[in-house]
């Protein structure tokens, strides 16, 4: 029984029991979030030592960080340093998008070294098999893709993003109307070679009831990707964009109908004057199922800051109704990150969500504030550090950049307003 079937039948699984608790809400709100697909819980039910995370309406805003080899970096070990990273930062779940190398050894390390929920995209293994197999990408057959998703569900893969959305009707549009970078999402080009290639529909959307029977059989949750998302701010909420958005709308009724949870992927590269409509217009046509936005980015002219751009459009995504945004590193457009760039990404992420987090009302997020106000107030540099969140950061610059045992900071010193407007209001009488 997936956790969706135990929803609409009332019952309350030690899953939904946990994240309650880390959410500060009643297993009963988490339920009938799970039961009416507005909160996902990916938890297969093959990853041991899993901590339960719930994404979705009325939770705090997750951040997911991508990790992974690619045919010029092979070190499987440096990928272990880069998810202990974006552990150790924060991120609430990770993606093992590897190219390079042993793809099962490394998916199946990087589950057994996480505790939170692990994603992956299993059209990319297929088109590398498919090409040391048949000499192709576009050579591989249907049987051999869903064969792919079968092995990352049983190796306890948590959500597997497939680019169900890139169709017949929706690539059509995208060539009728043209677009300045076409297609930029991986997978989503994967799946068009296929379909030019072999003449047929997407086999993610026409088989899309055998792949229901994967995820039902794991309690694998969907992540419907948007494989027509923008690549630049010029192609934003266009026709292509959002046909694909309708048809994911469609599957994700079909998904629920099979106790299949599922979330939808969203852009991309969107203007910030288009980042609210975008969320709101997911959540008509999916029925607000949950959202996760790669960003979005706001401007296409930032290449070395581009965590700094995906972090204002994912606070404005975030507090518009985005639940997941998956983490935007410095490298973007220019490498592979490193271990450094995952840590950049992930914190930049999170300072996004808990921005939206404070808006929304989320348990716990504006008290978070409050408690760090008071500790400046005070003075109290321990708690301060406490509360940051990169505390690690927050520690390194207060103990370089202060003499020990200064009670104020270099940076106003003797002057500093919080001791002497303390002082001031400590000595003299109330003003009349």
């Amino acid at each position: 029984m997936t956790q969706l079937e135990a929803a609409k039948q009332g019952k309350i699984t030690p899953e939904m029991e946990r994240v309650a608790a880390r959410e500060k809400r009643t297993p009963e709100f988490i339920r009938e979030g799970v039961a009416a697909g507005r909160i996902v819980i990916p938890a297969n039910k093959n990853h041991r030592g899993l901590d339960p995370l719930g994404i979705g309406a009325g939770l705090r805003t997750k951040v997911n960080a991508n990790i992974g080899t690619s045919p010029r970096h092979l070190n499987a070990e440096q990928e272990l340093v880069k998810l202990r990273t974006a552990l150790d930062a924060g991120a609430d779940a990770v993606m093992d998008l590897s190219t390079g190398g042993d793809l099962d050894a490394l998916r199946k390390q990087t589950i057994a070294a996480s505790h939170v929920p692990v994603g992956t995209v299993p059209i990319y293994q297929a088109a590398i098999e498919a090409l040391k197999r048949h000499g192709s990408i576009v050579a591989m057959s249907a049987d051999e893709i869903f064969q792919v998703i079968e092995r990352h569900a049983a190796d306890g893969v948590d959500f597997i993003t497939v680019h169900c959305g890139v169709t017949r009707e929706s690539v059509n549009r995208l060539r009728r109307q043209g677009r300045i970078t076409d297609i930029v999402s991986r997978g989503g080009c994967f799946v068009l070679g296929w379909m030019l290639h072999h003449g047929a529909e997407n086999p993610l959307y026409a088989q899309f009831d055998r792949l229901l029977e994967i995820c039902r059989r794991y309690d694998v949750t969907l992540s419907l990707g948007d494989g027509l998302r923008p690549g630049c701010l010029a192609d934003a909420t266009d026709r292509a964009q959002v046909q694909e958005l309708i048809i994911l709308g469609e599957l994700v009724d079909r998904a629920r109908e099979r106790g299949v949870q599922v979330m939808v992927e969203g852009p991309g590269h969107v203007p910030l004057d288009q980042v609210a409509a975008n969320v709101q217009l997911q959540k008509s046509l999916c029925r607000d199922a949950p959202f996760y936005v790669l960003g979005p980015l706001v401007t296409d002219v930032a290449p070395g800051y581009d965590h700094i751009v995906s972090a204002v459009g994912g606070a404005v995504a975030a507090m518009a109704g985005a639940d997941f945004l998956c983490y935007v590193t410095p490298a973007e457009h220019l490498g592979l990150p490193t271990a450094e760039d995952v840590r950049e990404g992930v914190i930049a992420a999170r300072i996004a969500g808990h921005a939206a987090d404070i808006v929304k009302g989320v348990p716990g997020a504006r008290e978070q504030d409050l408690a760090m106000a008071r500790a400046r107030k005070a003075l109290d540099w321990e708690k301060q550090v406490a509360l940051a969140i990169d505390p690690e950061k927050a520690r390194r610059l207060r103990q370089q950049r202060n003499p020990a045992g200064i009670r104020e900071c270099t940076m106003c010193g003797e002057f500093c307003a919080m001791r002497l407007v303390a002082e001031f209001l400590g000595t003299t009488r109330a003003l009349c």
